[in-house]
């Protein structure tokens, strides 16, 4: 068998078969097929696609190259909870402790920044002392212990995704949907996951630009999870503008502490919620999905997540009195304001624009080795549909260096659109899958 004939032959559209699959996989993973080929195999996906069949056996294949996690010793549900990446999207920090309140156990894989979208560790590692790098038996203790625990993707989980998803950046094939697919559901099926929630993020702050497109991603990512027989849902949700007023990570954090202390913004609420309700209800708390909802607000209302995210902290070595003092997290040192040039409608906020400013002033990196600066970031001071007045203020750029500011406030002024009359409202979730 050789790799060039494999690469020939799905450049042209053919079916591999399993043996084939798992040739280019494992050698990928053991070094005997090079960066060149690798690239070459993904970009030929990129235009062919893959079948159905394809996806499950490249996931099957990616999950089984490392260890996979045994959490059977951990009492109750496991269920995760993923998003395909936005802007200003800190629902994972929410979410996550609402669901443990509630008693289900929740092993957390989060991923760091590329590009312009955020990443959980980053935001969680701008907390003073936080540790992300626990080992499996530290995970698995902490799970039975607080029902909650976050990690990165180790060397053993999965590492022919870990070898894979490097590439997919770099050779701008991120947006393959067979890719993403099996990327994203390897990692969580290495981890001794019961059940999923995943967040399919659509719009301009998102990979996939377009609704029909993230529905393809959901339906694949759900039909491999049910092949696998996990319980899976998938919400598709709008990421056109940034989630909540916060980008960048420890402003985002600074928004995590007030949202779960029910005075965050309502769009990040809102989704949260859904979000917790639905892991509460696949990790069988509740009978029922309405019964789940109240269960989580409940849990949001009377405290109960803020003080298991704050137990979470401390348990991974974190200082959880940033969430009551702001001054202790990395705080910027500049800050700019961004005015309106007429009075008018906020008919859009451009998310993918907010994204590469904050970016560019050192809250996202361009590659998996780039430094970031947790105290950098944009806080909006306003929302599609709001009305602005002619020199009032549209956000604020907050930043440690003055190296690329006048070109991130550039980029920002031009994320915001105004218009004479407000915009029809768009809805947050805009479906759900499984």
């Amino acid at each position: 068998m050789r790799t060039v004939d494999l690469i020939h032959r799905k450049r042209d559209g053919e079916e591999l078969s399993a043996e084939e699959i798992s040739f280019i996989v494992d050698g990928y993973t053991n070094g005997t097929i090079p960066d060149y080929q690798a690239s070459a195999f993904l970009m030929a996906v990129f235009f062919a696609g893959m079948t159905e069949r394809e996806v499950g056996t490249l996931t099957e294949r990616m999950t089984s190259s490392g260890e996979k996690v045994d959490l059977s010793s951990v009492p109750g549900v496991k269920v995760d909870k993923h998003s395909t990446g936005g802007v200003g999207d800190k629902t994972s920090l929410i979410a996550s402790p609402i669901a443990a309140a509630a008693g289900a156990v929740v092993p957390m894989i989060s991923g760091r920044a590329l590009g312009h979208t955020g990443g959980t560790l980053d935001k969680l590692e701008s907390i003073p002392g936080f540790r992300t790098n626990l080992n499996i038996e530290e995970f698995k203790a902490q799970l039975a212990t607080h029902k909650l625990a976050f990690i990165g993707q180790t060397p053993e989980i999965a590492p022919a995704d870990g070898r894979f998803y490097a590439l997919l950046d770099a050779t701008a094939t991120v947006e393959s949907i067979p890719l993403i697919a099996s990327s994203i559901m390897s990692k969580k099926l290495a981890v001794g996951l019961d059940a999923l929630v995943l967040d399919v993020k659509v719009g301009a702050g998102a990979f996939m630009k377009r609704q029909v497109d993230a529905r393809r991603l959901a339906q694949m990512m759900v039909a491999i999870g049910r092949r696998m027989d996990k319980r899976v849902q998938a919400l598709i949700t709008d990421m056109n503008q940034p989630l909540g007023f916060a980008i960048g990570n420890a402003l985002e954090v600074m928004e995590v502490s007030q949202t779960l202390q029910n005075a965050g913004p309502a769009d990040l609420t809102k989704l949260s919620l859904e979000l917790a309700a639905r892991m509460i209800f696949l990790g069988k708390i509740t009978a029922t999905l309405d019964e789940a909802r109240e269960l989580a607000t409940k849990k949001l209302l009377d405290g109960s997540g803020y003080r298991k995210l704050k137990e979470v902290i401390t348990a991974q070595g974190g200082n959880a009195s940033v969430l009551d003092r702001f001054e202790l997290l990395p705080n910027a040192t500049g800050a700019r304001e961004i005015s309106s040039p007429r009075a008018g409608y906020i008919s859009a906020i451009d998310a993918e624009y907010i994204g590469q400013a904050s970016s560019m002033i050192g809250a996202g990196r361009d590659t998996k080795d780039d430094a970031i600066d947790p105290a950098v970031g944009v806080i909006l001071e306003v929302k599609v549909g709001q009305k602005v007045d002619a020199g009032g203020v549209l956000c604020r750029l907050y930043y440690t260096r003055e190296d690329n500011v006048d070109e991130a406030a550039q980029l920002v002024e031009d994320a915001f659109r105004i218009s004479s009359a407000a915009p029809e409202a768009r809805e947050l979730i805009l479906e759900v899958v499984g």
